[in-house]
């Protein structure tokens, strides 16, 4: 039996099946998190997804599944999705510690790295404070924090608060604005992320936006070693694609892929981006 099994007997609750995850619940830093691993074909290295802001691991549901084969660590951050929320704000580097801290309860040393929108900053965060355990860097639809270009300010206003996660309405009036891409034609495809999207602590919330207001990677983005593949959307109102143009200038072994679709092209084009993953973290 590996040391993540060994370790993962000993926890809160009994794992279940959901949608090929195995769901445990862990105690870091205090909190109980909640975990989601997809077992894969031990090839290549685990893939740790760091979600985008207050977003649960059911979001990314049709992205883990078509990485076919690929093992998948995702978790609700603290405040996010079932996961407890913390007392006092964190900056981005404790953040990173909890992730840290995760990967050593469950065994894994070194793993792959996606992390989308919020979840991206995270990931450099990662990459940078932690080197030695990131292999390879996936970035999703992020920026280097404090120091980019934003959006419009009505999308940014919008982003600032929850409720876009509290109430199912709103996410679907307001969807195509907030993501663009295939979120501004098909109302089935906002349909189907707003019943993915589960309620989240509005403390938890504010506190990931405040980590991402007092954070920003752009002086030291030239000191991730790890090889790096930035995609975004060129329809994306949150993030302009000119910060991964920017972020793949200063990365030093980076590639970037501008896709024609939006903020949230991990859901809406999963069947698409994900091959291009699995042959970069197999390369």
């Amino acid at each position: 039996m590996s040391t993540a099994e060994m370790i993962l007997d000993e926890v809160q609750d009994a794992p279940h099946i959901a949608s090929g995850l195995e769901i445990y619940w862990l105690t870091i830093m205090g909190l109980n998190i909640r975990v989601g691993i997809r077992r894969g074909l031990r090839q290549g290295k685990p893939l740790l997804l760091l979600n985008g802001i207050g977003a649960s691991l059911e979001v990314l549901e049709s992205f883990i599944n078509a990485m076919e084969g690929t093992e998948i660590i995702i978790f609700d951050m603290p405040g996010a999705g079932k996961s407890d929320t913390q007392t006092l704000p964190w900056l981005m580097r404790t953040y990173a510690k909890l992730t840290a801290t995760l990967l050593d309860q469950l065994g894994y040393t070194t793993v792959d790295v996606l992390g989308l929108s919020w979840g991206g900053a995270l990931a450099q965060q990662f990459a940078k404070q932690y080197p030695n355990r990131c292999n390879k860097l996936v970035l999703c639809a992020t920026g280097s924090g404090s120091s980019m270009f934003p959006g419009k300010p009505g999308t940014l206003l919008r982003m600032m608060s929850p409720r876009r996660y509290l109430d199912k309405q709103y996410m679907a009036k307001i969807a195509g604005d907030l993501y663009g891409g295939r979120m501004r034609s098909d109302p089935a495809m906002v349909e189907e992320h707003a019943g993915k999207v589960q309620s989240t602590s509005s403390r938890g919330y504010y506190y990931q936006v405040l980590a991402l207001a007092t954070w920003s990677s752009l002086h030291w983005l030239h000191r991730i070693t790890s090889p790096t593949l930035i995609i975004h959307g060129t329809d994306d109102p949150i993030i302009p694609p000119v910060n991964a143009r920017i972020m793949a200038s200063r990365i030093p072994n980076a590639e970037l892929w501008l896709m024609d679709c939006g903020h949230l092209f991990m859901l809406t084009m999963a069947d698409v981006v994900s091959p291009e993953i699995i042959n970069f973290l197999r390369r």
